[in-house]
């Protein structure tokens, strides 16, 4: 798809003569032209960046960055998660918890997850992903589309097929009420026969109008999961061979990570998920080995 970037006119402007600088104008106050210039980049790849740019990058409490900060997200009410420091005589501990139970702002529970073990378990992760792309990237690829469209090429060809039918039957379907409306006129067919017959193909065209915009959607999705594939594989290519998680790397390949509580088995180990969003095509299920 073809975008195009908006012109912004009279951002600035001086009160008076006697002011030497310029004021930023209010938002109502400025003119904005859409549609006015061709892009740099595309509408994804801004909106990527845009929330690259959102996550925290200022020094935490301990004047540092946490490598996950601004990344980690609460499965159960959504909050960000918080980096927290406990250290005594025997050991000093490094770890998130959920925004919302620190400030008890909701009712949430810790959702406490070491940030050495995140670390550990992002950074398999990332080698299995990066792994099975350098050895199987055609498959890989394919993979990618498959779980993010609406299922691979022969399902694409036959969505292509239904929608190019259900357009030929529209137009069809419109000739047929426009022979009726002239032949009602005309006096061919009584208004009570026009009426029956129009309500059945206007009924139908209704009808095709839906099938048509949910097959244009489907596609829409499947040539959407092709391209976010090849950008995901532009990011996975440059990071092939790493040998720690730099933030960088993760900032790169990873739009968020969601953590869930941990829970304990019936021999007391204990046991916590988490599921890592990658920029552009979200979660990837690998194939068993």
């Amino acid at each position: 798809m073809r975008n195009i970037i908006d012109k912004i006119s009279i951002r600035t402007e001086k009160p008076s003569y006697k002011v030497k600088h310029s004021v930023e104008n209010p938002i109502e106050k400025q003119a904005i032209f859409p549609n006015h210039h061709e892009p740099i980049i595309d509408t994804e790849t801004w909106e990527r960046v845009q929330e690259l740019r959102k996550q925290r990058k200022r020094p935490n409490r301990y004047d540092e960055v946490g490598l996950f900060s601004g990344m980690l997200f609460c499965a159960d009410c959504g909050h960000v998660l918080y980096q927290q420091r406990y250290q005594n005589k025997n050991r000093k501990q490094d770890c998130y918890i959920c925004g919302s139970y620190k400030k008890r702002t909701r009712d949430c529970t810790a959702h406490f997850i070491r940030t050495d073990l995140l670390t550990a378990g992002v950074l398999s992760n990332l080698r299995q992903v990066t792994e099975y792309a350098a050895r199987h990237e055609s498959r890989f690829v394919k993979l990618l589309i498959q779980q993010n469209e609406i299922g691979g090429k022969r399902k694409t060809a036959a969505a292509t097929k239904q929608l190019e039918q259900a357009q030929t039957r529209i137009a069809e379907v419109n000739r047929i009420i426009k022979r009726l409306y002239e032949d009602n006129v005309s006096g061919k067919i009584s208004d009570e026969r026009f009426m029956e017959l129009s309500a059945d193909y206007e009924q139908e065209q209704r009808e095709l109008k839906d099938r048509a915009a949910a097959l244009q959607e489907e596609l829409s999705k499947s040539q959407a999961a092709t391209v976010n594939a090849e950008k995901f594989m532009g990011i996975v290519r440059k990071h092939l061979a790493f040998e720690e998680l730099t933030p960088t790397l993760l900032r790169e390949m990873i739009e968020k990570i969601v953590v869930h509580e941990c829970s304990y088995d019936e021999n007391g180990t204990r046991r916590q998920d988490i599921e890592i969003y990658y920029s552009f095509v979200g979660k990837i299920d690998l194939p068993e080995a």
